[in-house]
């Protein structure tokens, strides 16, 4: 099903994933970043373990994957993905080629944010600006092209929303810095709870669940996820997050206890949506799914963390343990995670004309598996040591991690390298 899908040839009557070329370039940067967050999280751990998040070390951790690494990952997935889920093509790969290297200064917004290097903060943060302005236009003109009255497998609300988080989120980050300050009545804490979340639940987790809830079952050789007439799931929770955010802002704890358990039940019922996969796919086990198993076991955590917090269980450690599970585990790992296995689908969807291998032969599947071990067993450390104050077992977590990363960089690379 999965190659049937995503084999293009010249003249396709729908729409095709982007060029190899310009895939591998996005997916190695995205690689690259993902490898110095993880090793910016072993300099981190000390700080994170005594419950100082805003410490330079653990703020570069942070923004080098919220800024670095997720974004170039999360624009290669979508050129690859979304024109076959929406059915057209992507109007100019050119202009994607002009993103690239402005989504690179990324990385440069995270140095600039952790030393205090304001200049580079706003040169890098204009050239991100530029750059996501690109990927926004290029996959809402997919959205508002997608054929109407025809079978598409995302729905034109959950992208659509999705990017307008994005533009929600980079506004209020950009805020959030100029001011450093308490602004508008609330705390600067509480202003990055609030950015955080239209970030990772906003963007990421609206995105993979518009996106997972088809390519999973796709991935996996399970049978496809139930018809459905309205994107009820991704207009949830959006809703959801909205409520958590306004309970958040108005420092409301029942409001946002409220929105906290609307975005559990909706997050909730995609999580059985993979096990149900897990138990009816027709292959072995693959790394994009144990790390969406593993990304729902580290969303419960970081959900049960985030209530008792909003409860009243009010420890800096317990925010950063809810963060490092939800930024790290869930929506790094989820995204990460899926960069080997979508490269060694487009080396197949572009190879020669001639003979065509396996896809199964293009993607190194125990390397995979033997990553999202290593990776989980990482964040959890990293996690519970945050949690509770071991500075020796959050370092050995980050440790972890790192080799999690490199692995994850080897078996791209082993992809692309295939004839």
């Amino acid at each position: 099903m999965t190659t049937n899908l995503l084999q293009v040839n010249e003249r396709r009557a729908v729409g095709g994933p982007v060029a190899l070329r310009l895939l591998t370039v996005y997916f190695g940067a995205a690689l690259a970043a993902w490898v110095a967050a993880a090793a910016a999280a072993i300099a981190a751990a000390p700080d994170l373990a005594a419950g100082h998040p805003l410490e330079p070390a653990p703020v570069l951790a942070v923004h080098l994957v919220a800024l670095g690494a997720l974004p170039l990952a999360v624009s290669g997935a979508s050129f690859h993905l979304l024109p076959v889920m929406l059915r057209n093509d992507l109007p100019s790969q050119r202009l994607l080629w002009l993103a690239l290297p402005l989504l690179c200064g990324g990385p440069a917004v995270a140095g600039g944010i952790a030393s205090g290097a304001e200049p580079a903060v706003w040169i890098g943060a204009a050239a991100v600006v530029c750059g996501l302005a690109i990927v926004l236009w290029e996959l809402l003109t997919l959205v508002a092209r997608a054929p109407r009255g025809r079978t598409l497998i995302a729905s034109r609300a959950g992208v659509t929303l999705a990017c307008g988080h994005v533009v929600a989120a980079l506004c209020l980050g950009a805020v959030i810095f100029s001011e450093d300050r308490p602004f508008v009545g609330l705390g600067y804490g509480r202003w990055l709870l609030i950015h955080l979340h239209l970030a990772l639940i906003g963007w990421i987790a609206l995105l993979i669940v518009t996106v997972g809830r088809n390519l999973a079952p796709m991935l996996a050789l399970a049978p496809a996820a139930p018809a459905r007439r309205r994107p009820v799931d991704e207009v949830g929770l959006a809703v959801a997050l909205w409520v958590l955010l306004a309970g958040i802002g108005l420092e409301q704890r029942a409001v946002t206890l409220v929105g906290a358990v609307g975005v559990v039940v909706v997050l909730g019922r995609f999580g059985t949506l993979l096990v149900r996969v897990a138990r009816a796919r027709r292959g072995a086990l693959e790394a994009p799914l144990a790390h969406l198993l593993a990304g729902a076991l580290f969303l419960a955590q970081s959900a049960g963390l985030g209530i008792a917090v909003a409860a009243g269980a009010d420890r800096t450690r317990l925010v950063c343990a809810y963060v490092t599970f939800l930024l790290v585990g869930w929506a790094g790992g989820v995204v990460l995670g899926h960069v080997p296995k979508l490269l060694s689908l487009s080396v197949w969807v572009w190879w020669p004309s001639g003979p065509r291998p396996k896809q199964a032969e293009l993607y190194h599947r125990r390397l995979g598996v033997v990553e999202t071990a290593v990776f989980v067993a990482g964040v959890e450390a990293l996690g519970i040591g945050i949690a509770v104050g071991s500075a020796t077992l959050a370092r050995a977590g980050a440790a972890a991690f790192l080799c999690s990363t490199l692995l994850a960089a080897a078996g791209a690379a082993a992809s692309r390298r295939r004839p």
